[in-house]
């Protein structure tokens, strides 16, 4: 069963939720939400990564915001606390931006990061 936190993880644009709507709507399947996770990848060390979901897994943090549904997958939790959503489009692509506070650093292109994990004791004071 997915469990709610005290506080938001993670934040969403009008943008980002309008977008995360559609694509749920649209899905092949029927989806409750989009996952929203961390993986390995990439040249500076990790990338985000996005799924729909189908049911969701245990430790799952849910978010709703703005009628979309974000499953955070639980070992994301720490590098994405802070992190606001957003989706735009632009002459060359279209896709979800990430304003990421534990982003240490990205690649040039754009497509991974490097996180450090969130320090609580400055979430639990805000």
């Amino acid at each position: 069963m997915a469990s709610a936190s005290k506080f938001q993880v993670m934040t969403l644009t009008d943008a980002a939720a309008e977008r995360v709507c559609e694509l749920v709507d649209n899905a092949d399947k029927p989806a409750l939400g989009l996952r929203v996770g961390i993986k390995k990848g990439g040249c500076a060390g990790m990338e985000y990564a996005m799924d729909l979901v189908e049911e969701a897994s245990p430790g799952d943090d849910v978010i709703e915001d703005k009628g979309a549904k974000i499953f955070v997958d639980p070992s994301a939790v720490l590098f994405l606390l802070g992190t606001e959503m957003d989706f735009e489009v632009t002459k060359f692509r279209s896709g979800f931006i990430f304003k990421n506070p534990n982003e240490v650093s990205a690649c040039g292109c754009g497509e991974s990061v490097s996180l450090q994990a969130a320090d609580l004791g400055a979430h639990a004071r805000n």
